[in-house]
């Protein structure tokens, strides 16, 4: 069977382009690409039966991929692709099992079930606890269990590379759709506020998460791999998905994957030696010099908008009174409902129905640590502590893995700004929970493209 992985970088995506065109040529194709290449996710990790991290690639690949198929009409159901992260890392589990010492992840899982049990007696009239369930709990489930699948599972950095390599494609796949089928951004950016137009008609804080993971991908492919044909590329694909990023008007993504990046040059800085530290700067020079001819592009066709985004104001140039862009109305509401009831919450999905009784107004929540707070109680507090504490006290111990902070900072930063709606956060924190080790290999004669 075909390692897709293993295909040169320009022919992986350039194949993904083409899917891209042919899915603005043909809405069809989306669906038909989907569930093709899930089809063959799912016959690589049975008959290998997980040997080289195939479940963690294809979880990687379909959550790098969310987005796009949410936006194009591609998934059966809305949630489809967390439970198929949640089938192959499954999957994985039963065949390689999993580290005794990740019991704090099966601890954090069982204190999801009180708030089951609350919200099973609370729920409305008329409303499925079911999907209730299903659509506030399935991200937290999933990163429990791809939390249990990675904690201290071995993998080599060059194998970690070659799966976050394969999941730029989907990203570019986004990218260049939102270049293709979204009008003109001169005639729709018109305010400051979060622009559904330029983000192909779907959540611009979403599609603003996805291109900031691709924008972290291709930063750090830039800055390690050795070669001028797929530095280009990357910086490439770095400056497209920067600019449609910016364009959404979404922040959070954006400056998500400005962090990560920060925490990765400090990660290599720290453990480097000097002259690779050397190597690095006139890369960072290019990286600089192109992310400012970028937002001076970006200044010029949003008519300067982009700049007041960015600097807190509205399109008049009036500073805005509250950065959060009213979530910290809905946190205020959240923590209201944890006053009154401290210890074991309000039950799972239940806050927009409390802020219903409250003002009138269904919302969910976009800060998954305060909803936590107001839907699981005490037990919510728990849950986040064993979440954060656990990976710190393993990376005491385990300093193998130079994306660490990296993605422990996109897990924590994401669901404070955009809750768990996509699988990306509880997939992107079980990598950091990986024990990565570099194997180094004998250099062919003739290097391949990475």
């Amino acid at each position: 069977m075909i390692k897709v992985e293993k295909l040169s970088y320009p022919i992986l995506i350039g194949a993904h382009l083409i899917m891209a065109l042919l899915v603005v040529l043909l809405p069809l194709t989306s669906k038909l690409l989907f569930y093709s290449i899930t089809a063959y996710l799912f016959l690589r990790v049975i008959s290998s039966k997980d040997r080289n991290q195939e479940a963690l690639m294809a979880a990687c690949y379909l959550t790098c991929w969310e987005v796009f198929l949410r936006m194009t009409d591609a998934l059966f159901f809305y949630e489809l692709i967390k439970y198929l992260v949640l089938v192959f890392m499954s999957i994985g589990i039963f065949h390689k099992g999993f580290s005794i010492k990740s019991i704090p992840f099966v601890m954090y899982l069982l204190l999801l079930i009180p708030s089951i049990v609350i919200a099973s007696q609370v729920i409305p009239l008329g409303e499925s606890l079911r999907k209730v369930i299903a659509f506030n709990l399935s991200g937290p489930v999933t990163l429990g269990i791809v939390a249990i699948y990675c904690y201290q599972r071995t993998i080599s950095l060059n194998r970690l590379e070659e799966i976050l390599k394969l999941s730029v494609g989907p990203i570019a796949m986004l990218t260049l759709y939102l270049f293709l089928v979204t009008p003109d951004i001169r005639d729709i950016a018109t305010g400051t506020a979060s622009n559904f137009a330029a983000s192909g008609g779907y959540g611009p804080n979403q599609v603003a998460t996805a291109l900031g993971i691709g924008m972290f991908i291709c930063f750090v492919r830039f800055l390690r791999v050795k070669n001028f044909t797929i530095n280009v590329i990357d910086i490439i694909l770095l400056l497209g998905m920067t600019y449609r990023g910016w364009v959404t008007f979404s922040r959070g993504g954006i400056f998500t994957a400005a962090m990560m990046i920060v925490a990765t040059i400090f990660t290599i800085f720290l453990l480097k030696r000097s002259s690779f530290r050397v190597a690095m700067l006139p890369k960072l020079g290019v990286l600089v010099v192109g992310l400012g001819i970028a937002w001076g592009f970006t200044s010029m066709v949003t008519n300067g908008l982009i700049d007041k985004r960015y600097a807190n104001q509205d399109a008049a140039g009036r500073m805005k009174k509250d950065l959060s862009t009213g979530r910290s109305e809905l946190i205020s509401i959240e923590l209201e409902a944890f006053t009154e009831n401290p210890i074991a919450g309000i039950g799972a999905g239940q806050v927009k129905y409390y802020r219903a009784r409250k003002d009138g107004i269904v919302a969910a929540s976009h800060n998954e640590s305060s909803r936590l707070l107001s839907e699981h109680g005490a037990i919510g507090i728990l849950s986040i502590l064993v979440l954060i504490i656990t990976p710190l006290i393993y990376r005491l111990s385990h300093r193998g893995n130079i994306y660490f902070y990296a993605f422990l900072i996109f897990w924590f930063a994401t669901i404070n700004h955009s809750a768990m709606r996509i699988a990306a956060p509880s997939f992107f924190y079980g990598l950091a929970l990986l024990k990565v080790i570099n194997v180094k290999k004998k250099s062919p004669r003739r290097k391949p493209y990475r």
